[in-house]
C-alpha cells in the first residue's frame, strides 16, 4: 500500500484549530502530576470531539490523519500520542461515548465523564477494540476497571473471556431467599458460564481431578470467580454432631460478607444435587457464620444444565443457591502421548 500523500492546501479554520489543540496540550501539561493521566485522556476525548464534529476530514480527504499527525508533531515537538493510529483512536473514543452523555435527560447512574477519564489510555484502547459499537458494554468495563483497579492484562483477560455477557447470569433463588441489597450483590458476583480454560486436563477426568486442577491454579480460579473471594480450603471439614462432612471448596466473599460453598459436578445438573449443597450451606451457617456475617450462599458449578430445570429445582430449596455451568477447552485424550519419544523408546531404537 502506497503511503498517503499530504495535502498542502491550508485552511484557516484548520490552522486556528491546530493552534487551539497546541494550547490545550500545553495547558494540560501544567496540571498536577496526580491528574496527568486524567488530563491526557480528557485531551484525547476533546481531539476526538473536534475530529468527529468538524469538516476538516472532508477538506483533506484520506490524507487528513497523516497531515494532522505531522502538524501536531511539528507544533508540539518531543510529544507522544500523535501517531495516525492514535489520532484515529481518539475519534473512536469520542464516538463510543458521546451519544450516551448527550442523550440522557438526567443521570440514571453515577457514571460521568470524570469517571471515563480515570483509567489509563492504554486501557481505553483495549476497551475500544472489543466494544467498538457497544457503549453499555464499554461502560461496564470502565466501571469494573475503576472499582477493582484492574491492570491492562487483567482487563484484557476479562474482555476476552466475555465477562459482560456472563456476569450475574447464574440461575439462582437469591431474590426469593436473601434480603435486599444482599440478594442483588450476591447475584452480581455470579457468572454463567465460568471459564476454566486456564486448565489442561485429561478427557475422562473426574470431580477430584477437576478439583485438583483448580486448586493447583487457585490464583487464576479466584480471578475467574470474581472480586472479593478468599479461599478458605478444599475438602473443608465440617462436624455436625458426631458426623463429619467435607465441602468441595469453601470461600469467603468480602463484598457480601458471607461464606460461599462451591460444589463441582462434572456431569449435567440434576435436581438431586441440591440437597447436599443445601445441607452444607446450613452447616456452615451453624458452624462458621458469626453475627457479623451475612447468610452463607451455595454455588453449584456443573458441566451442563437445563435452565428451566434448574429454576424449578431452586423453587423447592430454602437456602440461597446459584447454579452455573463451566467451560473447559484444553482437554487431551487420556492415552495421549507427547510428540517426543521416551528415554526407553530411544534406547530401544538405538539397539536395533
Amino acid at each position: 500500500m502506497k503511503p498517503e500523500k499530504l495535502i498542502k492546501i491550508e485552511n484557516m479554520e484548520y490552522v486556528d484549530w491546530l493552534k487551539t489543540l497546541k494550547e490545550r496540550y500545553l495547558n494540560n501539561q501544567l496540571k498536577a502530576v496526580i491528574t496527568v493521566n486524567q488530563s491526557l485522556v480528557e485531551f484525547y476525548y476533546s481531539i476526538g470531539h473536534d475530529i468527529s464534529e468538524s469538516s476538516s476530514e472532508n477538506t483533506y480527504g484520506s490524507a487528513f490523519f497523516a497531515k494532522l499527525s505531522q502538524d501536531l508533531k511539528k507544533e508540539i515537538p518531543n510529544s507522544k500520542g500523535f501517531s495516525v493510529t492514535n489520532l484515529k483512536y481518539t475519534r473512536y473514543f469520542y464516538e463510543l461515548y458521546s451519544q450516551y452523555f448527550q442523550n440522557r435527560q438526567q443521570p440514571v447512574d453515577d457514571f460521568s465523564k470524570a469517571h471515563l477519564f480515570m483509567i489509563p489510555w492504554g486501557h481505553h484502547i483495549q476497551i475500544i477494540n472489543k466494544c467498538r459499537k457497544n457503549t453499555p458494554k464499554a461502560i461496564f468495563y470502565v466501571k469494573q476497571t475503576i472499582e477493582h483497579n484492574w491492570s491492562r492484562a487483567v482487563l484484557l483477560n476479562f474482555l476476552d473471556s466475555g465477562l459482560y455477557e456472563k456476569k450475574g447470569k447464574a440461575v439462582t433463588n437469591f431474590k426469593q431467599i436473601l434480603p435486599v441489597p444482599q440478594s442483588d450483590l450476591a447475584q452480581e458476583l455470579t457468572k454463567d458460564p465460568y471459564s476454566f480454560d486456564f486448565l489442561t486436563i485429561q478427557e475422562r477426568y473426574n470431580e477430584k481431578e477437576l478439583e485438583d486442577a483448580l486448586v493447583s491454579n487457585i490464583t487464576k480460579f479466584l480471578l475467574e470467580l470474581g472480586s472479593g473471594f478468599s479461599f478458605m480450603g478444599r475438602q473443608y471439614r465440617i462436624n455436625v454432631g458426631d458426623d463429619e462432612f467435607f465441602i468441595d471448596l469453601l470461600f469467603y466473599n468480602t463484598q457480601i460478607h458471607a461464606y460461599a460453598v462451591v460444589e463441582l459436578k462434572t456431569v449435567k445438573f440434576e435436581p438431586s444435587r441440591l440437597g447436599q449443597l443445601g445441607f452444607y450451606v446450613s452447616a456452615v451457617n451453624h458452624a462458621l457464620k458469626t453475627e457479623t456475617d451475612n447468610p452463607t450462599i451455595g454455588l453449584l458449578i456443573c458441566k451442563d444444565k437445563n435452565n428451566l430445570t434448574a429454576q424449578y429445582a431452586l423453587e423447592s430449596v430454602n437456602q440461597p443457591i446459584g447454579i452455573s455451568e463451566y467451560e473447559l477447552s484444553k482437554i487431551y485424550p487420556t492415552d495421549f502421548k507427547g510428540s517426543m519419544p521416551s528415554i526407553e523408546e530411544i534406547e530401544i531404537e538405538l539397539q536395533k
